[in-house]
């Protein structure tokens, strides 16, 4: 083999790359912007490529809105959502629903490293469900599905080494993920082994990352309206100023005419689609005895979360969800063992200064509270709105946080 083919060989493959990562960026900053009518678009879109991005979002949260970060729940839209009543009457914030089934703790950090900037010093919503905390934790297949590449190597860039560092690293890599490069995959192992990225693995990242940026601003144009119509729909069904007492009688009454053809008081069209279908429901019963939220890789998943919010100075507020009190006896879920994860979590945060928390964990019960089995709907939102926007519109004071490292401990992933 000649030496300008070995030459090409090894230079070759790059200067390609180079070549397509500048065309890419010259189409990209040429002809594509973020303009406020796709912000709002894909605020609520709860569009996979939207969040596993960091274009749009950037460009959203310079503007005012607030990352609601959660997961299924935040397709539960209907009038009382907290998207639908913050444009209806007007707040001072507009949330960017950041979250799917499967999103959970390990997701959010890696996709939330392009947000840096823009959170530093701010508030968020994180709606945690206690169904995240189950024995395996953070399934792959739905890490992978909503893998975050641009953010995976933002984190690896600004890793240095540390417990914290080595735990993610090896998280990350237990993922599996199919999508990630060669220098992600090497760099993440680098790090999972306390040793640094080096100079070549650094080098292949930034191309990756300017790629990736470019081709993430060619494509962020290309967001759904599908949600967004809708919470302007539901928006009529609203009294026309902020009235709590006309705001539940509105939910009371919506949730009355959607939920009685069914023994749960859930959507009737929840029941009709997911539930009564064949011999589903029968095999449902009692089939959830053995279920344990108290132990889990989660809670050490979670720290990873509350390091990131310490280290950028995040004033969070969490929101932990209930389950359907009716569900819960059909299924046999043990709620003195879900009481006692609310517990583990609120202990989790308190310790190390979080001390924004909206527990409804044991609201589950309450009439027109859950649109589903497991899900916020009506009352529920009306409940959570009224804790948040509080929150988010009032001056709080400075957390001081003090973040512990066994909290990614084996011991108190496992600790009843």
């Amino acid at each position: 083999m000649s030496v300008k083919k070995k030459l090409w060989n090894i230079f070759g493959p790059i200067i390609t790359a180079g070549l397509l990562v500048f065309i890419a960026f010259f189409a990209a900053n040429q002809f594509v912007s973020v303009n406020k009518a796709t912000e709002k678009r894909a605020a609520v879109s709860l569009s996979s490529n939207v969040y596993k991005g960091s274009v749009i979002k950037s460009a959203a949260l310079k503007d005012g809105y607030v990352p609601f970060f959660g997961s299924s729940e935040l397709s539960r839209m209907d009038p009382f959502h907290p998207a639908s009543m913050a444009q209806k009457y007007h707040r001072n914030y507009r949330p960017f629903l950041l979250g799917n089934p499967g999103t959970q703790s390990l997701s959010h950090l890696m996709q939330m490293q392009g947000m840096k900037s823009q959170i530093k010093n701010k508030k968020v919503v994180f709606i945690i469900s206690p169904q995240w905390f189950t024995k395996q934790g953070q399934v792959p297949q739905a890490y992978n599905f909503y893998n975050s590449p641009i953010g995976t190597i933002k984190w690896i860039k600004s890793a240095t080494n540390s417990s914290m560092t080595r735990y993610t690293a090896k998280r990350i890599l237990a993922m599996n993920v199919s999508g990630n490069s060669g220098a992600i995959h090497q760099s993440l192992e680098n790090l999972a082994d306390g040793k640094k990225v080096t100079a070549m693995q650094k080098m292949q990242l930034n191309m990756s990352e300017s790629g990736l940026t470019a081709e993430d601003k060619l494509f962020s144009a290309f967001v759904s309206g599908k949600n967004e119509a809708k919470i302007s729909r539901d928006q009529a069904k609203l009294p026309k100023q902020y009235d709590f007492a006309k705001l539940t009688k509105t939910a009371n009454h919506l949730a009355a005419q959607q939920s009685n053809d069914n023994p749960f008081g859930i959507s009737n069209s929840f029941f009709k689609k997911r539930l009564a279908k064949g011999h589903k429901l029968e095999k449902l019963e009692g089939s959830q005895t053995e279920i344990n939220y108290l132990q889990s890789p989660e809670y050490a998943d979670f720290e990873l979360i509350l390091a990131q919010f310490a280290k950028w100075h995040v004033d969070p507020i969490f929101v932990i969800t209930p389950v359907n009190q009716k569900w819960v006896q059909y299924t046999g879920l043990s709620d003195e063992m879900y009481q006692k994860a609310d517990q583990k979590i609120k202990y989790q945060l308190s310790s190390q200064g979080f001390n924004h928390v909206v527990d409804l964990s044991a609201d589950g019960g309450k009439k027109y509270f859950m649109e589903d089995t497991i899900h916020l709907g009506w009352n529920g939102w009306l409940a959570m709105n009224q804790k948040v926007a509080p929150f988010l519109e009032q001056k709080q004071a400075q957390p001081k946080y003090q973040i512990q490292s066994r909290f990614i401990s084996n011991q108190w992933q496992q600790a009843e």
